[in-house]
């Protein structure tokens, strides 16, 4: 095999994995001893390690030294939404408490919605830039594959597709706990037709929070999947669930919508509607954000420690890149927050 490559040139593995006509996955499987490779593959692979020079240029994972100081937070949305969903600021907030406190930079890494999308951000992961990553925002339409890099990983909720990161640790709530609550909240209050604005289901979040609602629904002998519309978390699309959900059963009297932004929007089209909250209709949203604190009226919500999951998957990673043993996944506990919206 033959690569010309330009001078100065410090080949990563994406390129290795180019050279090989391989994965990267596969690629990363050769240099790290992986045995389920074919022979054939792993001699591409080490013909283009050895044509290209490639060496790798941070420590082998178990190494209790940090190299670069520095770790990612890999963020899997569009930019825009990065700036307009209070869930972001809020998990890196608790990541940089943690950081602060150790002297560690953050390097953000966001991951477009493109058929190429994984490899910059493998490419850079791999690169030796940082000791370790923590990743947000799972979407099971496109999952990172990343349970085999050489760094330490930490996702932030559950990844959808359990089965391509299922030795990596995660941090996440009681989404399933919390919408459960949210339901029997208006049950308990004598609502008698209990809709969901329910979350997109390539998310885990979003599919743990219809499993709660569907269960505390199933249980008092009311579950109907016409009560049942998804949106996507944001304002504008509990806006436009809400008015499909007027037009489909007008005799709904109470929405658990599976986010608080959401809610924003199901209270504006209810509004819109000439629907009274909570005379008419009762809402409950999830997550505690401000805004619920300024509707009107104010918000019924559960509200998730986004903050301590941004902390406690930091101090997770940390550990690791130290050398300590990977603790289990953490799940932690969620609550209701009553507010006179139901």
């Amino acid at each position: 095999m033959s690569v010309a490559e330009p001078s100065g040139f410090r080949p990563t593995l994406a390129d290795v994995a180019r050279a090989a006509g391989v994965s990267i996955a596969t690629a990363s499987r050769v240099l790290n001893g992986f045995p389920r490779v074919s022979p054939e593959r792993r001699k591409q692979v080490e013909s283009a390690m050895l044509a290209l020079g490639y060496a790798r240029q941070r420590a082998a994972r178990g190494s209790s030294a940090r190299h670069t100081g520095s770790i990612a937070l890999v963020v899997c949305e569009e930019v825009p939404r990065l700036f307009t969903d209070p869930y972001f600021p809020r998990i890196a907030a608790g990541v940089g408490r943690e950081l602060t406190a150790v002297g560690v930079q953050l390097v953000l890494l966001t991951v477009p919605a493109t058929d190429d999308y994984q490899a910059p951000v493998v490419r850079y992961l791999d690169g030796g830039h940082v000791d370790g990553a923590l990743v947000v925002g799972m979407h099971g339409r496109r999952p990172l594959d990343l349970d085999w890099l050489g760094i330490p990983v930490v996702f932030g909720g559950r990844p959808v597709q359990a089965g391509r990161t299922g030795r990596l640790p995660y941090v996440d709530a009681d989404n399933q706990g919390g919408a459960r609550l949210a339901t029997q909240r208006l049950l308990d209050g004598g609502r008698q037709t209990v809709a969901t604005v329910a979350g997109p289901q390539d998310m885990t979040a979003g599919v743990d929070r219809l499993l709660g609602y569907r269960q505390a629904m199933s249980r008092a002998g009311r579950y109907d999947e016409s009560l049942v519309v998804c949106g996507d978390f944001g304002q504008a699309s509990g806006e436009y669930a809400m008015s499909r959900l007027l037009s489909r059963r007008p005799d709904v009297d109470g929405i658990f919508a599976a986010s608080d932004m959401m809610a924003v929007g199901a209270l504006r089209a209810l509004r819109r509607a000439g629907r009274k909250v909570p005379e008419d209709v009762a809402v409950v949203g999830f997550d505690d954000l401000p805004i619920g604190c300024w509707t009107d009226p104010p918000l019924t919500t559960v509200r998730q420690p986004v903050e301590e999951m941004g902390a406690r998957m930091t101090a997770e990673l940390l550990a690791m890149i130290d050398g300590a043993a990977p603790r289990r996944s953490t799940v932690l506990d969620t609550e209701l927050v009553p507010r006179k919206s139901a």
